[in-house]
């Protein structure tokens, strides 16, 4: 019989990587993404730790992706008249490894286009479950059955709001958003604080880069101008060099906005359905998205081979060993840390920062949650399933996959 036919919603991070494993593991993958091509830019990512090392070894790009690095150097803290009030390790801003998520996905999506279907410019209208798959309309593309379908598409998961329910019932608002936009700075490494503000210069995540404090903004995901707009109104007024930079924001070229949100879910499978990465587990800027998502597509394609398909089994599986480890997720406020909202909380802060007695411990303490799972080697599972789908060609005969 034919391998189970897979389709994958989303090719930033966790969808190439599930897509990879699972097609060595010999299933049949589609990976859909709603944007026209892979998506360059972004901000950094970073990986910490033997285990993110591990995964990216065994997938056989980790010394691509180690060209790619982007070191954190140590920055500063400035007041309003831009004098040091502070030193910023460059360990708080990243990992051992820290990749322009550009460049991540390109290496994945170089290291899948060969072998999984890719489907741009197009998203899932519908999911239809039945006995025997899950029924997919698409926006363009004819509607096909698959016998999985894997939601690995961010926070703002479509998937999961179609095959789960909406968005605030599994999506949790942390009282504030983040900015990341291409703007003409002239220095590097420097942050400023005002209360439930920040604003971050030459760093590795964006060339300016802003936090601030706010309740749910009224909802802008395909109106960059009303979130121009909405960036504008909130950081304007301050000091420093705020008011030059916010009057760059209408214009600037490249720009993201979003909101800093933590999803938590009972459950990451619902039926022939099941959810890897942020929108599942995703906990924004918490510093451990991409290690996450790269570890659950693993742990996700891994046991879906070890169960020969059966996506009940397998799923359970897959929750069991991950839930533990992505409970970081539900742990950290990045907002408070970045953006605090009275004038004591910086300078607590800054000195938090700034003292290097506190700042190693607090660093292994940050980081243990990176290493806390250990990895099943289900590498020896693609070369079985490999002569399965030779042998399938063949039409020989070997035991069917599950249902």
């Amino acid at each position: 019989m034919k391998n189970p036919r897979v389709l994958v919603s989303g090719a930033s991070i966790g969808g190439p990587a599930v897509a990879y494993w699972l097609n060595r593991f010999g299933f049949d993958v589609t990976v859909v993404e709603k944007a026209d091509s892979i998506r360059t830019g972004g901000q950094a990512v970073d990986f910490k730790g033997p285990v993110h090392h591990d995964v990216l070894k065994r997938m056989g790009i980790l010394d691509d992706v180690m060209a790619a690095n982007v070191p954190n150097a140590d920055g500063i803290t400035v007041n309003a008249k831009g004098r040091k009030v502070g030193t910023i390790p460059g360990e708080f801003a990243g990992g051992e490894i820290n990749v322009p998520r550009g460049d991540l996905a390109t290496i994945l999506y170089r290291l899948t286009a060969d072998e999984a279907r890719y489907i741009f410019g197009d998203s899932i209208t519908s999911l239809t479950e039945t006995d025997t798959g899950v029924d997919v309309t698409f926006l363009h593309t004819p509607a096909q059955t698959f016998d999985i379908v894997i939601g690995a598409d961010g926070m703002h998961s479509n998937v999961r709001a179609l095959a789960f329910g909406p968005e605030e019932d599994y999506v949790h608002h942390l009282g504030y958003y983040y900015v990341l936009a291409g703007l003409e700075t002239g220095e590097d490494d420097i942050m400023y604080n005002e209360p439930g503000r920040m604003a971050a210069i030459g760093s590795t995540k964006a060339p300016a880069f802003f936090v601030f404090a706010s309740e749910l903004l009224p909802p802008a995901r395909d109106d960059i101008a009303l979130q121009k707009q909405q960036a504008v109104d909130a950081l304007s007024g301050g000091q420093w060099r705020l008011p030059e930079l916010v009057a760059q924001i209408p214009h600037a070229e490249e720009f993201f906005m979003d909101s800093i949100s933590r999803a938590t879910l009972d459950h990451y499978s619902n039926g022939r359905v099941v959810l890897v990465g942020d929108a599942a587990y995703g906990n924004a800027l918490g510093g451990f998205g991409t290690g996450l998502a790269l570890v659950g597509a693993y742990v996700l394609a891994g046991e879906l081979a070890k169960a020969n398909g059966a996506h009940t089994q397998a799923f359970l599986a897959y929750e069991n060993k991950i839930r533990d480890y992505a409970a970081i997720s539900q742990k950290v406020n990045a907002g408070r840390l970045m953006a605090p909202r009275t004038r004591y909380g910086i300078v607590l802060r800054n000195l938090l920062f700034s003292s290097l007695s506190f700042a190693g411990p607090l660093m292994k303490v940050i980081d243990r949650p990176a290493t806390n799972i250990e990895l099943e080697d289900y590498t020896p599972l693609a070369v079985l399933h490999s002569s399965r789908a030779s042998a399938d060609d063949r039409g020989d005969s070997f035991p069917t996959w599950g249902s």
